[in-house]
């Protein structure tokens, strides 16, 4: 029996039987729909996360107050000495070090006028634009003075300025944050959101003035932006040096490079993914039952057919073959529509729900057609045995 011999028998049974053929199907392609669409959310999910912090930039390395260990517990975080201003500004000594920024915030009211609202004010240093990568929209950011004391002037982002001035120019007039006064200096491009966080309804102010208005003692942490040329593992070990050395030699804090971060955020989301996808294929098991329970029903309904062809010379791995072809065909038809279903549901929901991420994984695809595939062999093998095993006599008979 040659493959063209198989393939024409194969087709013609499925299609004498199409309505049976459509449901067993539609189990399959529903199943391999729901693959697709639940991983292209949980894909565009990650790919979403990862630009977020991406978008800060890639050569930064945070260093956090607290070391954090684990007493049998999720880990805390504990500090036995805060890192202070002149801790960062030290931290320019090491290699490779290009700009840094301190970083102290907390919620504030921003008063203009008999305007107000409450927002998350930033105390950061001046070099904190070319370290998170915002860009000044309209004046200045904050002036290079001495980061212990500060000028009062403040940053508005776009957002914070259309609600305390609307159209009119906010340079140069005076807002109140937290009982204090600052001139506006400057507005920020618009920057969006991340993770639910406007960064553009927000106020920076130098990180000494912030300590005071938030009674802080240390700073929430330093970002440092070092040299694409060096090894962030080198500056990593350098900020260690240099933290330890002013802290009598104790590691009573915790760094954090932005690769280690958007490794174990990447591993996170592809193991999210991966659950999802598992949940959906619960489906194709489904759809395979269906699979098995038409090839079982096909056998007893061609057991004549089966006698006839062994009693004419065919062999059982022949009719195991015909069998087998059916069930994959079968199986492939139906995951090849889910694919298509899947992916074209996914791109139409990201249209409807333009907030929505949606990412089509290729990986998900190729795996979903390969998963349809051994679904149709995995359902189609004991019926296809069965009827390779039948005796021609008996079958004949039973005719």
């Amino acid at each position: 029996m040659e493959l063209r011999d198989v393939v024409h028998l194969t087709s013609g049974v499925v299609m004498a039987h199409r309505l049976r053929t459509f449901l067993t199907m539609l189990g399959i392609t529903i199943g391999t729909a729901s693959v697709i669409l639940l991983t292209s959310i949980g894909e565009g999910l990650r790919v979403y996360i990862l630009h977020q912090f991406t978008q800060f930039g890639t050569n930064i390395i945070s260093l956090q107050p607290g070391k954090a260990e684990t007493f049998g517990m999720p880990g805390v975080a504990t500090t036995q000495r805060k890192v202070t201003l002149d801790d960062a500004l030290a931290l320019l000594r090491v290699p490779g070090v290009l700009k840094i920024a301190p970083v102290c915030f907390g919620s504030a009211r921003v008063e203009a006028g008999e305007r107000g609202r409450s927002v998350v004010v930033y105390g950061v240093s001046p070099d904190a634009p070319d370290v998170w990568q915002f860009h000044i929209g309209q004046g200045t950011f904050l002036p290079q003075t001495d980061l212990h004391r500060g000028a009062p002037v403040a940053v508005l982002g776009p957002t914070l300025k259309r609600e305390l001035f609307g159209t009119a120019n906010a340079l140069g007039e005076r807002v109140h944050i937290g009982g204090r006064r600052f001139a506006v200096v400057g507005v920020m491009e618009p920057k969006g959101q991340m993770l639910g966080l406007d960064l553009d309804d927000t106020a920076y102010i130098p990180v000494a003035l912030a300590m005071k208005i938030f009674n802080k003692e240390g700073l929430m942490g330093v970002d440092v932006l070092f040299s694409a040329g060096v090894r962030a593992d080198f500056v990593e070990e350098g900020i260690r040096h240099v933290v330890k050395e002013r802290h009598d030699n104790e590691e009573d804090f915790t760094i954090i490079t932005q690769t280690e971060m958007l490794e174990s955020l990447n591993k996170i989301l592809n193991m999210i993914t991966m659950a999802i996808g598992a949940i959906a294929a619960i489906s194709l098991v489904v759809g395979s039952i269906g699979i098995l329970t038409m090839m079982w029903i096909s056998v007893n309904e061609r057991v004549g057919e089966i006698g006839l062809e062994k009693a004419v010379g065919a062999e059982p791995r022949q009719i195991l073959l015909l069998f087998l072809s059916e069930a994959v065909l079968l199986s492939t038809t139906g995951g090849v529509f889910g694919v298509l279903a899947g992916i074209v549901i996914a791109q139409l929901l990201g249209i409807m729900v333009p907030a929505l991420p949606v990412e089509v994984p290729v990986l998900y695809v190729g795996l979903s057609l390969l998963v349809s595939i051994c679904v149709g062999i995995a359902s189609g093998v004991v019926p296809a045995r069965r009827a390779a095993r039948l005796d021609p006599l008996e079958a004949l008979r039973a005719e």
